[in-house]
């Protein structure tokens, strides 16, 4: 077997692996087998190959992580507004039940809202900051 073969076989396995594990860092590392095998097409050394398939794959990684570092993930998608249409919502509070919830009319149904942490329960308006089954944790305005 060429010694392409076995990069281009590596780099198809982590592809398949990172497809069933969804771990997007064996993608690059994918990159960096492939850039291996592609130094192998080219004749390079078998050193040179694991070199190239090192600094490719292990860049791809790190450049990854620098990303992700200093652009953090957003909201959760309960307290997405761009994914829950609810988020950013008012919803009109009369009265707190003694558990800390109160029941409201919103969009036709009637909703369990919970006040969201450290928000004292209090008649009046309230804005939706997340959805969290079928309850709305509720910010005072």
């Amino acid at each position: 077997m060429a010694e392409s073969t076995f990069w281009w076989l590596c780099a198809g396995g982590a592809v398949a692996v990172e497809l069933a594990t969804g771990t997007f860092y064996l993608l690059m590392l994918a990159i960096g087998l492939a850039a291996g095998a592609l130094a192998a097409h080219a004749g390079a050394a078998l050193p040179a190959q694991l070199v190239v398939a090192a600094v490719v794959g292990g860049g791809a990684a790190s450049g990854l992580y620098l990303r992700r570092r200093r652009h953090p993930v957003g909201p959760d998608a309960a307290a997405n507004p761009d994914v829950n249409q609810d988020v950013g919502a008012t919803v009109h509070v009369s009265h707190w039940h003694p558990d800390g919830t109160a029941q409201v009319h919103y969009r036709g149904a009637n909703w369990t809202v919970v006040a969201a942490p450290g928000a004292v329960p209090a008649s009046g308006a309230w804005r939706v900051r997340e959805v969290v089954g079928s309850r709305l944790v509720v910010e005072k305005i």
